[in-house]
């Protein structure tokens, strides 16, 4: 009759332990820890005692765990798990590597309170050295009636430990975290691990299939994440490069990379020579053995990306079987390196560009702010949010915000190029419902949706707001497509949104095609207006009004003496959702304005001696301004000349404003015409025609936008 106990009458323990002493080949009794046999196990535990035995490696081991998680019973005999600490009455946690203490501690809080087991989990083991183990762990509620837990280990094979970290390295796109990923990999085989990358493959840049020793290498990554001693290299660091040299020798060896094995401290100092070198690369100061194993990508010939470093104490040479392990898991490996470095090319590329997009610095009539974040790195760090701000040639600022759908190089081209048409057209004196109705058009060419959604974007839907601010009439002038409506301040801190009638956005062919909507707002000097993207106010748990309305409340509490940047950010961390699932990006603008002295208008109406009274109004105002008679001269016949071309080609009153700006006077003048003067070559015996001429050489430049009532011819002269 079977003695052994019904599993009803067992604890989780005793039954992992008698699964161990039937795994267990027999030919050898080993006490457990503690010094006696785990009490009512009667299968004795045993260990092989021929080497053809030991080929069958135990990597099975128990724990039994009390309520407060304190170690009551225990076994872990085999050599894989030699090194833990994990005596009867010590804490269970101390086996955790700091970092994993809170989560695991948690995990076994769990199945305390829930008694339901937690099955097969990755976890690291730390052993008394600091290096550490990968487990396969699952934790098992203690039987009744019984109180407390089970913890099985199972000591990672090399076949699964290399599956599972090639399929842990392969899930970032990012360079430092796929060099993180391989270190903490190959941390099985040995103490410390470092990864070192050539810096071209670090930046981005294209790798040469040769390298002719003149490798630069760059410590990408290192662990265990532990105080090194001075003067080691650690992650950012670049090599020396005599280090350098040697390392990029020994994996370039007749032109093949080669796996080098160096076995302790003596050899390391003699091959490396310099005390300098040895500080910089050699962990410590105990005596350690080298396995440089280089990063290569196939091909003909081979191209060496960098180098995997593992050292382990020296007493513990490489095996054969365990280097071509390491020579495999870094080979299975590489390709996703070389997709990193892709990846960082193109993140440094469309940063270029999106940094090429964002605002500069306000001038004198306006203070401008801006943040741009991108929701993760997988998206190359950019996407299709833009955010623009540039002064226009006839003293006002142009504000531009816009929104492509999707993320990466193609939403970013097609932002970039929206974007710079938005600005030439702006430029050109287009108002701007006229500019959007030019991008709706744009939009439909650049692609279709089934094409543009297949590439990861579209620019249809694409939505975008222009701000036209005017520091003289302290007015701004917007339209909108799509986008959610901007957010005013005033000088007295009131904040909301402002009120916009939706519209579809751009490209939107399945809408009713409707004309932009143009709103005019009062802006007194001291009010702020802030443009932004729906990334910053989407959140799963409240409707977008409300959202819009959290940016509204946070907004209000910028101070007019806050330095604006500063406050940019400081709204962007206060309302970004962590994680973020889409772009943030922020422009806020506070108008200042020209004063009231440093303007001034004049309606005249278009009759013969308009220039006249013009040039009389004029010359007044320049005198009170002290302006040098040079410049009066100048100005006085720039607006004799566009007020005798109003009256001659136009219908109508005229309208004549000079403004006194920090680089210069601006002159403008206004007529009912909407035809566009133009700048022709006249011969010398013409009776007309000279004007724009005249103009044209007297300015440091010169244009014309349009109004609803006609159009404004605007000259710069330089003070």
């Amino acid at each position: 009759m079977d003695s052994t106990p019904s599993p009803s009458s067992s604890s989780a323990f005793d039954l992992v332990s008698r699964a161990l002493g039937r795994y267990i080949p027999r030919g050898g009794a080993a006490a457990p820890v503690g010094g006696a046999q785990a009490q009512g196990d009667p299968t004795p535990l045993r260990t092989p005692e021929n080497p053809a035995a030991g080929r069958q490696e135990q990597i099975l081991g128990a724990l039994n765990l009390d309520t407060d998680l304190i170690i009551t019973r225990c076994n872990l005999e085999a050599p894989v798990f030699a090194g833990l600490d994990a005596g009867a009455g010590k804490p269970f946690v101390d086996l955790l590597p700091p970092r994993d203490v809170p989560t695991v501690t948690r995990r076994l809080r769990q199945v305390i309170e829930s008694g339901e087991a937690h099955v097969a989990r990755i976890q690291r083991l730390r052993r008394g050295d600091g290096s550490e183990l990968v487990v396969s762990m699952s934790i098992l509620p203690a039987a009744a009636p019984e109180e407390g837990l089970t913890v099985s280990v199972i000591a990672m094979a090399r076949r699964l430990h290399l599956y599972a970290a090639e399929t842990a390295i392969g899930t970032s796109l990012d360079i430092g975290e796929t060099a993180q990923s391989l270190a903490e990999s190959l941390l099985a085989w040995g103490d410390v691990a470092a990864v070192d990358l050539d810096f071209a493959v670090w930046t981005g840049e294209g790798v040469t299939g040769k390298a002719q020793g003149r490798i630069r290498l760059r410590r990408a990554a290192l662990v265990p994440d532990r105080v090194w001693p001075e003067g080691y290299m650690i992650p950012g660091d670049d090599l020396p490069g005599d280090a350098s040299r040697l390392l990029a020798q020994a994996v370039l060896r007749d032109d093949a990379p080669q796996t080098i094995v160096i076995p302790d401290r003596e050899a390391l100092e003699r091959v490396f020579g310099s005390p300098r070198v040895v500080r910089a690369l050699v962990p410590g100061d105990r005596s350690a053995g080298l396995a440089c194993i280089p990063l290569v990508l196939d091909g003909a010939p081979p191209v060496v990306l960098g180098v995997a470093e593992v050292w382990r104490r020296a007493d513990c040479p490489f095996r054969d079987g365990e280097l071509f392990d390491l020579q495999e898991l870094v080979a299975r490996t590489a390709h996703h390196v070389d997709l990193a470095r892709q990846h960082q090319r193109e993140h440094t590329q469309v940063l270029a560009l999106q940094r090429r997009l964002l605002p500069r610095a306000g001038g004198d009539t306006i203070d401008i702010a801006s943040v741009y974040q991108p929701a993760t790195p997988d998206s190359a760090g950019v996407g299709g949010d833009w955010v623009n701000s540039f002064p226009l040639p006839d003293g006002r600022t142009a504000l531009v915000v816009g929104d492509v759908v999707g993320h990466g190089l193609g939403a970013a081209a097609t932002m970039g190029q929206l974007s710079m048409e938005a600005r030439a057209l702006l430029s050109a004196g287009l108002a701007p419902d006229q500019v959007l109705e030019h991008l709706d058009e744009t939009v439909t060419v650049l692609d279709d949706a089934e094409s543009g959604l297949a590439a990861g974007y579209s620019a249809l839907g694409s939505t975008c707001c222009i701000a036209l601010y005017d520091p003289v009439g302290h007015q701004v002038t917007l339209s909108s497509a799509g986008h959610l409506p901007p957010i005013l301040v005033s000088p007295d801190g009131r904040a909301g949104p402002l009120s916009i009638r939706p519209h579809p956005g751009l490209g939107a062919e399945f809408a009713l095609r409707e004309p932009f909507d143009v709103y005019t707002i009062g802006v007194p000097p001291g009010s702020m207006l802030a443009l932004y993207t729906d990334g910053l106010v989407e959140d799963r748990e409240l409707s977008i009004d409300e959202g819009i309305g959290r940016l509204s409340d946070v907004v209000s509490t910028v101070h007019p003496w806050d330095a604006l940047q500063q406050a940019a950010r400081r709204i962007v961390s206060t309302l970004a959702s962590a994680p973020q699932r889409d772009d943030v990006t922020l422009l806020l603008a506070r108008m200042i304005g020209y004063r009231k002295e440093d303007t001034a208008t004049w309606r005249l109406p278009a009759r013969s001696d308009a220039p006249a009274r013009a040039r009389t109004q004029a010359a007044a105002l320049l005198r009170r301004w002290g302006t040098r008679d040079e410049t009066r001269d100048t100005t006085l016949l720039l607006v004799s000349e566009l007020v005798t071309n109003a009256v001659r080609f136009a219908e109508g009153p005229v309208t004549v404003r000079l403004i006194r700006a920090g680089h210069g006077l601006l002159c403008e003048v206004g007529d009912s015409g909407n035809g566009r003067p133009r700048l022709r070559r006249g011969d010398l015996l013409d009776n007309g025609g000279r004007g724009l001429g005249i103009v044209h050489r007297l300015t440091t430049r010169w244009g014309v936008r349009w109004t609803d009532t006609g159009k404004v011819v605007w000259a710069e002269v330089a003070r």
